[in-house]
């Protein structure tokens, strides 16, 4: 009996031990949070380049597709590498090569070439320096042969045999944009499926939401490429490269094209667009107190708001004010998306905004109590990046960092209404 108990305790604690050192290996391993699919384990290969484009630079495109450029230029992709925030959180997560893969996506604007790989997950590439490494167009981050080149081919909503370029017709613009933004988070070890700058992992988990219900019309129709109700819910292109009616080239014919500007968190007129908000007094029961009403809705973006990396968030504060501006007193809510990282991956909680579920908040005022309040005021403010977290990787950012989606103001009839 003694002999049987003791090699229970044995085992147990040959258990125990394993547990532990399990634990802290997963403490302090590199933290892969997705699983490196193959559309993005190694760049956009350009040896099969057509003869006749002189160049895989954005400036040649320009000669022929000016307005394109333009828009282009002014995008956050073309910002995809020389964006300083990008630089410091990158070098902050030791600078993973699979980065560059969405960043800087053609193997010449990489200084190494992906010739094989250390690990099964493809998270190791075996690197060798890079003979075709163009730094100028390694500055162009998401250029346009990032999209628009594939095995040789030019692709584009409209097939072409024009003598300066055949162009291969797409089935589906939105396919382009999955490469990247449609990343995988299978793993045995991560309950949250975080796609690192993806949402379409979002559109399809969302409560409650039917994709068969968009939140703009789906008649949505360039060239071939049809999106109706049954595959909205996966339609990129839609809001982030709204329809233009003009020629792809200089004095060509008019076509219903799209325009290239990708808006999203970074640009405020594109997030109000997808937010509806409205402060409101709403009735109450009682002579002596005022109820008042802040209603948040997404109700123009298909995924969360706000998406991408879990550092964005809203902010939204309700707020009694004195005569003076003063704040006498003040509701804030936080809505982001809070994690444990370690030793797991596990969302632990979600506020943001699904799509089409209005989310409530009230503020109460009493008569008798709040008699130095003239005015409810509300603000909702969109966080591109957590302040622990810039502060933790050491972004000294010039331009803000979050910025006003919404201000409203309700007089209490001791002041007129702003």
């Amino acid at each position: 009996m003694m002999l049987a108990l003791n090699r229970k305790t044995v085992v147990v604690g040959i258990l125990l031990v394993a547990l532990i050192a399990f634990l802290a290996w997963r403490l302090i391993r590199p933290m892969n949070i997705f699983v490196v699919a193959a559309a993005f384990e190694r760049p956009v290969a350009t040896a099969s380049m057509l003869p006749l484009l002189p160049s895989l630079s954005a400036r040649g495109c320009a000669a022929c597709h000016q307005e394109f450029y333009q828009e282009w230029a002014t995008s956050i992709h073309s910002q995809a590498w020389t964006d300083p925030y990008f630089q410091v959180d990158w070098a902050f997560d030791g600078k993973q090569q699979v980065c560059k893969n969405c960043h800087i996506p053609l193997d010449r604007q990489q200084e190494d070439k992906v010739v094989g790989f250390n690990d099964q997950e493809k998270w190791q590439p075996i690197l060798e320096p890079n003979p075709n490494f163009d730094q100028q167009l390694q500055h162009e981050g998401v250029t346009c042969a990032a999209c628009h080149l594939r095995d040789g081919k030019i692709l584009g909503p409209y097939g072409s045999g024009s003598t300066a370029h055949p162009v291969e017709q797409l089935d589906n613009s939105n396919e382009i944009c999955f490469k990247c933004h449609v990343v995988g988070g299978n793993r045995w070890d991560t309950f949250f499926r975080f796609p690192p700058c993806g949402t379409v992992a979002e559109i399809r988990d969302t409560p409650g939401a039917s994709k068969d219900s968009p939140p703009a019309a789906a008649n949505n129709t360039v060239g071939h490429e049809a999106v109706g109700p049954g595959d909205a819910a996966l339609d990129c292109v839609k809001c982030h490269m709204p329809l233009a009616e003009r020629p792809l080239v200089a004095g060509g014919k008019v076509r219903t094209v799209r325009k290239h500007l990708w808006r999203g968190g970074h640009d405020q007129e594109m997030v109000k667009q997808g937010l509806d908000a409205k402060l409101r007094e709403a009735p109450t029961p009682s002579a002596d107190k005022r109820s008042f009403t802040l209603t948040l809705t997404n109700a123009g973006a298909a995924h969360y708001l706000p998406t991408g990396t879990p550092d964005r968030h809203l902010t939204v504060a309700i707020r009694l004010v004195d005569r003076n501006g003063i704040v006498l007193r003040e509701d804030r809510h936080v809505l982001k998306r809070s994690i444990l990282w370690r030793p797991f991956i596990v969302e632990l909680r979600d506020t943001r905004l699904p799509r089409w579920q209005p989310r409530v908040f009230q503020l109460d005022v009493d008569s008798g109590r709040d008699l130095a309040a003239v005015a409810v005021e509300a603000q909702v403010r969109y966080h591109l990046l957590d302040e622990d977290r810039r502060r933790r990787i050491g972004y000294e950012n010039k331009e803000p960092i979050a910025y006003d989606v919404f201000r409203a103001r309700i007089a209490l009839n001791r002041e007129k209404a702003n």
